[in-house]
């Protein structure tokens, strides 16, 4: 393995800090630095950017991003074991390094923002990865603070991130909200043995660029209306959105199925991300004209 800066291999710091991944923390320590430099890089060209990465661990892909020209790595870490290893590599690219301490979940990044380009780039962890990319899809704000996003995610999630109904296995909630505002391709896989400890699935990396002009919908709705077609997934839209509440509109629901231009017979995997939106923007109005 070619070393991609000067500091002692990664098994070794690992080693010598005495740090083990914890499950807990959804930690899978990735050691292979030109595999890290590999997702560095996929993330396009980095001179000029700032990078957001979350959970660094013990810092395999930080380094790859700095290595590879990052302007500045932002790195949230909730583990405090990963700290002192952190700070040596900020004593090695001074000036570049930021960490915070804290979840991520709960962390606001703007204020740690300069004026140029961000990405968010992290081999995230497992047990937080869909609530994160959730959260990055839904801000009010958009075209939103990140140019792209480039995630390491478990393979049958990255599917569910990609997928349309032509993919009717793998489309659901997720993959209509991540179509709806970005444009979503899985880049390549990374296999368990890449990790220590090796999980027992396949990892997949996976590159999100956000829509400049996505359909307007207000987020809240058409999650309510993806939660209640995809509830109950393999049943017909007119039974599956009985959960919808249409009281005083004087319409059931397969009338508003009808109104939107889609099949009462229709199933949720059978529904595009387009009309999703347009039914979930029909809901509102209809909602907003009993109100007003």
């Amino acid at each position: 393995m070619n070393q991609i800066d000067d500091l002692p291999p990664l098994r070794d710091i690992v080693r010598d800090h005495g740090l083990l991944a914890k499950k807990s923390l959804g930690q899978n320590f990735l050691f292979d630095l030109n595999l890290t430099a590999r997702i560095a890089r996929s993330s396009g060209p980095l001179d000029g950017v700032t990078v957001v990465e979350v959970g660094p661990g013990p810092g395999g892909l930080t380094r790859a991003l700095l290595a590879n020209g990052a302007k500045r790595v932002i790195a949230i870490e909730r583990d405090s074991r990963c700290l002192p290893i952190l700070a040596q590599i900020a004593e090695r690219y001074p000036g570049r390094l930021t960490v915070i301490e804290g979840d991520a979940l709960e962390t606001d990044i703007t204020p740690y923002l300069d004026d140029g380009p961000a990405r968010i780039v992290a081999n995230l962890p497992y047990n937080v990865a869909t609530p994160l990319l959730t959260g990055w899809l839904t801000a009010e704000r958009w075209a939103p603070w990140w140019q792209s996003l480039t995630l390491m995610f478990q393979r049958e999630v990255a599917e569910r991130i990609v997928a349309t109904p032509k993919d009717p296995k793998d489309y659901g909630r997720l993959g209509v909200l991540c179509g709806w505002r970005t444009e979503a391709h899985i880049l390549f896989d990374v296999p368990a043995s890449a990790f220590v400890p090796p999980p027992k699935i396949t990892s997949s990396i996976v590159h999100l660029v956000p829509r400049p002009s996505p359909d307007t919908v207000r987020t809240s709705t058409l999650e309510m209306v993806t939660l209640a077609a995809f509830g109950q997934r393999r049943k017909m839209l007119r039974q599956s959105l009985k959960s919808l509440d249409l009281s005083g509109l004087n319409l059931d629901t397969t009338e508003l199925i009808q109104q939107a231009g889609l099949l009462p017979t229709a199933r949720a995997e059978e529904i595009a991300v387009a009309d999703f939106v347009h039914l979930a923007n029909l809901y509102d109005t209809l909602r907003n004209s009993i109100r007003a």
